[in-house]
């Protein structure tokens, strides 16, 4: 196994907590939740971080070098957090977090981390830290899907308020960006923005970073032991048959084919069944907006197949649930 950390990352809502939880399995890694999340209380990072997907560089990594090699280290910051508890659920994560921290430490556990909110650092992770790189790829209206069901409204004052974040990577969405500052626009139009914006530098990361994973999660959710197997033997973590049948029981058919729209970290599911969830969270007229707002970026990942089939006919407590999503 190499000492190397693992980064999984991507888009939110791409399949990023179920790949990085399946990738613990062997007991080899050490899970690490989202500490680039300015939401987290209580969370891994100690100091906090300014914005949500902050880009870090060599010309902003101080700022951040020392809290990333602590949380590399497993050195869960436990007294600076105590002051964040405000009830009951987090102070449940605390304990949790700091257990897991310390157990991972005392095995002398690999790194994962867990995090789409650091796509934008990915590049700063792998040179600085040596990290491995695995990056989750979903269908934009998938993403689409769960952001209108989620109600996740964002902030796009968090990219347009970031330098050399405008400057190295989304210079080309600077006036959509802007748009969407002054106007803010409907979750539909932001999550294309977001696809757009996200896969646009994933797609340069393809052409530079060629020993890095990327991975669709439509392909790892429709057979999930070969795709699992396949990324720990690249990632040279043990694969054994207590990992192949523990990938089956959290992703088999017996499993819920859908999470409740308040549990959105759930990683227990039919996992085949994910993959065609949109087409009952999207209307017509929405599939269509996002398929066209996303054309140019999206030709690179997926062909006109994967848009094809007709969405399903949504439920009403479905509308009931998408209605009643509070933002984040």
């Amino acid at each position: 196994m190499s000492a190397r950390p693992i980064l999984v990352t991507g888009s939110q809502r791409s399949g990023t907590s179920w790949t990085g939880n399946l990738l613990c399995l062997s007991g080899e890694a050490g899970y690490v939740h989202e500490p680039f999340n300015v939401g987290r209380r209580p969370g891994w990072a100690a100091g906090r971080f300014p914005h949500w997907f902050q880009y870090v560089c060599s010309e902003n990594e101080a700022h951040y070098v020392d809290v990333l090699e602590k949380v590399l280290a497993f050195r869960y910051p436990l007294w600076r957090q105590l002051g964040e508890i405000r009830h009951g659920r987090e102070a449940g994560r605390l304990a949790r977090d700091w257990w897991q921290s310390l157990r991972s430490r005392a095995s002398g556990a690999l790194p994962l981390i867990k995090d789409p909110l650091a796509v934008f650092a990915a590049e700063w992770l792998a040179d600085r830290f040596d990290a491995r790189v695995v990056v989750m790829i979903r269908h934009p209206a998938a993403f689409a899907g769960s952001i209108k069901r989620l109600g996740w409204a964002f902030e796009f004052e968090n990219w347009s308020r970031q330098p050399l974040l405008m400057r190295d990577y989304l210079g080309r969405y600077a006036d959509r960006i802007t748009d969407h500052v002054v106007h803010r626009r409907d979750l539909i139009d932001q999550a294309i923005l977001m696809w757009n914006a996200i896969y646009h530098v994933i797609d340069g990361y393809r052409d530079r970073r060629p020993d890095w994973i990327f991975v669709k999660h439509e392909e790892l959710a429709r057979d999930p032991v070969a795709g699992f197997h396949e990324l720990y033997d690249r990632l040279e973590m043990r694969w054994d048959r207590k990992v192949a049948a523990g990938v089956a029981r959290y992703t088999g058919r017996g499993n819920p084919k859908d999470v409740r729209w308040n549990r959105p970290g759930t990683i227990r599911r039919d996992s085949r069944a994910t993959t065609g969830t949109w087409r009952r969270r999207l209307s017509d007229d929405e599939v269509a907006r996002v398929r066209a707002g996303v054309a140019e970026v999206a030709a690179r990942f997926y062909d006109a197949d994967s848009w094809d089939e007709a969405p399903a006919t949504r439920s009403n407590s479905e509308t009931s649930r998408v209605e009643t999503t509070s933002s984040e």
